[in-house]
């Protein structure tokens, strides 16, 4: 039996052996600086049976290896064990994984606890670490504070001086930091150049920039002495220096030789956006590099310079160049944090665009790229916004109440759209979910009136009756809400818009709102409607109109509303007949406004206004304004070559007129177009008719064709059959011509028919015109008396005429 234990024993004991040198083998390449093959081994090691000693201290060493190799999220992994939480080496490589993946807050603890139970030199470490954490979390009077304990460690004392000195910078106090600096005498080569660094930063912050750039060129005449960390900041600290020292040209060769030297390098992000910082600031920054640098392959420069060449062409103006620029880099391969910034600058774009599913594309495609939590946030916001502009209203909604939960910043307005969504779906439960979120917070007490007036405009904008009652309630509930003057002007607009438009209550509760202390919502708002109260009113006085539009303009410049109300101040100068005004109005608003068919409609006013006004040249700039609305191609193309047609026939050129009356006759023109030009052509044949009177045939064709029409409306077709008539008149073809006239009147005579009064007297008079010509004086009294009982405008003239035929003629028997 003795035999048999001592056989195990040593044979556990040279099991044990083996174990620890493989161990040992395994850790070699972490300590003689090449993680990478350590993860292999300490893996297929720990595939293995270990004793659990040596399994502990392989999972130990694994996770700093991980960390040392540049990959902390695995490293977070393996620290998660549980034997492993309490092992202060594990805790402080899990506090690195961390700091790598930017999770400040977690990281600070674990330094914190490490730096405060740990042996030296671990506990050193951990307390540098925990300064790093709480400089990057922007308290550095903390940071502070923690570093100058560390000036009198034999390992961190010169790097705590340093980092101290470098928040004594920050912090505004330069001559304590350059004190420090020169108080400390570093010995390796490394520390010797980060204060020269900081002597440069000092020079910075007292505005020398010369000596600053000439402090830190010294550091550059052997950049590959420096470390990576350094050198990108000394480039970055001497572009700021030409930056601020107005020399921007001067600072941007630097970076260019960096990017071009180093197509790889992982801190290109950092030095490309300093760039655009220089382009930024030259007058005339030429993108010629970031065009190169764009259509080479070398990756991520390629990226990141046709993100920057993006928004060098959007400061040039060339949005649409930016744009696919921007929609390109979503074919990237390379998964840069800061290109998820680029596209989230193209869903800003294209949101401002309006084009609300390439926004939500664009911020989607952002949040996989950067996943900072404040990013993300931002990217839904941007979500939620573009859902609820484009009417996907639930969609909205749910993103809203996602950011409330996940951002205290963002709650309250956050919480706020959701309601405001639910509300407009009909959605009462849920919008009194969070309306009741909202009230039983007391800080969101402006909130939650602000809640209230909206439930009340989105009642108003869907036409409830509720409406007024919720606008007064709010008034009611909250009196000394600044938006009280907001509620007031709503109930003006309610009583302003009532089936018959209730002028007086409108008028008074738009006193109460001036009354009210309004803001400059409730101001704006009440300009506006006082416009439409006054076009509203009996009588219409254009100079009311007039003075209130133009007050509008010069006391709202920004206004949303400016459009509409520039649009009604042209019409009632146009309305006035002061056609030089119109004119102009109508040419700002095309000039000012982007929308395409306000533009079109303006264009075409204040060419009618041209037209009709008697100034020089001014049959010409109507032509040109009328060409412009031709190339809208929109609703008034056909109705401006019409125009245009009519002023080439105003300037004796008929063949242009036919030839522009053609083009309309010969495309899709809607049927009002399509009459006038069908009219027009017959016009300008009867008149040269003069001259061929085959051109009386070719009118009255076409005046025929056009009195045809299936549902003409009873003014063109009585117009072109009184225009036939004059046509026939001129052929000496007078039984026709009666026979045509007489037609309009006929046609008035029937009931079903709709009534038109001023072609057809014409019509009905020229018929009594020709049997008076013919002494026919029964048929001109029939004719007469039937113009007169029809009770139009010129029934009386039909009336005196019938009289005045009965007396000289002896027919009172008729």
């Amino acid at each position: 039996m003795k035999r048999a234990l001592l056989f195990l024993l040593l044979f556990a004991t040279s099991s044990l052996g083996a174990t620890t040198a493989a161990l040992e083998q395994a850790i070699r390449p972490l300590e003689e600086g090449v993680p990478q093959v350590a993860v292999v081994r300490l893996q297929a090691l720990l595939r293995q049976k270990l004793t659990p000693a040596d399994a502990l201290t392989a999972k130990a060493k694994l996770t700093e290896a991980l960390v040392r190799s540049g990959r902390p999220e695995e490293a977070l992994q393996q620290a998660n064990d549980a034997a492993l939480t309490n092992d202060s080496a594990v805790l402080f490589w899990r506090a690195q994984a961390l700091a790598a993946l930017y999770r400040w807050p977690e990281a600070r603890l674990l330094y914190a606890k490490v730096a405060g139970r740990a042996q030296r030199p671990l506990a050193s470490n951990a307390a540098f670490g925990e300064a790093q954490a709480l400089r990057a979390l922007n308290q550095n009077g903390d940071a502070l504070r923690v570093l100058e304990a560390l000036a009198t460690d034999p390992i961190w004392h010169i790097r705590a001086s340093l980092g101290a000195a470098a928040l004594l910078i920050e912090s505004g106090r330069l001559v304590d930091a350059d004190h420090l600096l020169r108080s400390v005498k570093p010995e390796r080569a490394a520390d010797r150049d980060e204060r020269r660094f900081l002597f440069g930063r000092i020079q910075l912050a007292e505005k020398h920039y010369g000596r600053t750039v000439d402090i830190l060129s010294v550091l550059l005449r052997k950049p590959t002495n420096l470390s990576h960390p350094l050198l990108i900041a000394t480039l970055c600290a001497i572009a700021d220096a030409h930056l601020q020292g107005k020399s921007p040209e001067r600072g941007d060769d630097l970076l260019e030789d960096f990017i071009d030297h180093y197509p790889t390098d992982s801190a290109l992000p950092v030095i490309f956006a300093k760039l655009d910082q220089l382009y930024q600031a030259e007058e005339k920054a030429s993108p010629n590099e970031l065009a190169r640098w764009s259509r080479d392959k070398a990756e991520p420069r390629r990226s990141l310079a046709q993100w920057y060449l993006a928004r060098n062409q959007l400061r040039t103006g060339d949005r649409a160049a930016a744009i696919r620029l921007l929609t390109g880099l979503r074919e990237s391969p390379v998964h840069l944090p800061s290109l998820g910034r680029a596209q989230f600058e193209l869903a800003q774009l294209l949101l401002e665009d309006r084009d609300w599913k390439g926004a939500i594309a664009a911020a989607e495609a952002a949040q996989k790229l950067e996943t900072q939590p404040e990013f993300v946030q931002r990217a839904d916001w941007l979500i939620a916004e573009a859902n609820y502009r484009s009417g996907q209203l639930a969609a909205a909604a749910t993103t809203f109440e996602r950011i409330a939960q996940k951002s205290s910043a963002f709650s309250s307005a956050a919480l706020f759209n959701a309601a405001i969504c639910w509300l407009r779906l009909d959605e009462t439960a849920k919008f009194a979910n969070g309306y009741r979120q909202i009230s039983n917070d007391p800080t969101q007490k402006g909130t939650q009136s602000d809640l209230l007036l909206e439930k009340s405009a989105v009642q108003a904008a869907q036409g409830k009756p509720e409406a007024a009652a919720s606008f007064q309630k709010f008034i009611q509930d909250f009196p000394n809400s600044p938006r009280v003057s907001e509620a007031w002007v709503a109930l003006a607009e309610l009583a302003f818009h009532e089936p018959k438009p209730d002028l007086a209550t409108a008028r008074a509760d738009l006193a109460k709102a001036r009354q009210s202390h309004p803001n400059p919502t409730a101001i704006e708002r009440a300009d506006y409607l006082e416009i439409w109260l006054n076009d509203a009113s009996e009588g219409q006085d254009e100079t009311k109109v007039i003075a209130a539009a133009s007050a509008f303009l010069q006391a709202h410049p920004g206004s949303p509303f400016t459009a509409e109300v520039r649009m009604k101040l042209a019409e009632a100068y146009f309305r006035r007949q002061d056609f030089a005004n119109a004119q102009t109005q109508f040419e700002l608003l095309a000039q000012q406004n982007p929308d395409a068919t306000l533009t079109e409609k303006a264009l075409f006013f204040a060419a009618r206004s041209a037209m009709s006004s008697m100034g020089e040249k001014s049959l010409d700039h109507a032509l040109a304004l009328f060409d412009q609305v031709v190339k809208y191609n929109g609703d008034l193309k056909w109705a401006a070559r019409n125009e245009e047609a009519a002023i080439e026939r105003r300037l004796g050129k008929n063949a242009d007129a036919i030839a522009i009356y053609d083009e309309v006759l010969k495309n899709n023109a809607k049927p009002p177009e399509h009459r006038e030009a069908l009219c027009g052509k017959a016009d300008v044949l009867y008149e040269m008719g003069v001259t061929d009177s085959q051109n009386y045939r070719r009118a009255i064709d076409l005046y025929q064709q056009l009195a045809s029409e299936p549902g003409v409306p009873a003014h063109w077709r009585n117009q072109a059959e009184f225009k036939k008539g004059k046509a026939l008149e001129k052929l000496n073809d007078k039984p026709a011509a009666l026979t045509t006239y007489y037609s309009v009147i006929e046609e008035t005579a029937q009931p079903e028919r709709q009534h038109e009064f001023f072609w057809y007297y014409k019509a009905g008079f020229s018929a009594a015109h020709l049997l008076e010509e013919a002494s026919d004086w029964n048929a001109a009294v029939a004719i007469y008396r039937k113009l007169a009982a029809v009770g139009g405008a010129r029934s009386d003239e039909a009336k005196s005429r019938l009289t005045q035929l009965r007396l000289e003629h002896f027919l009172w028997n008729e």
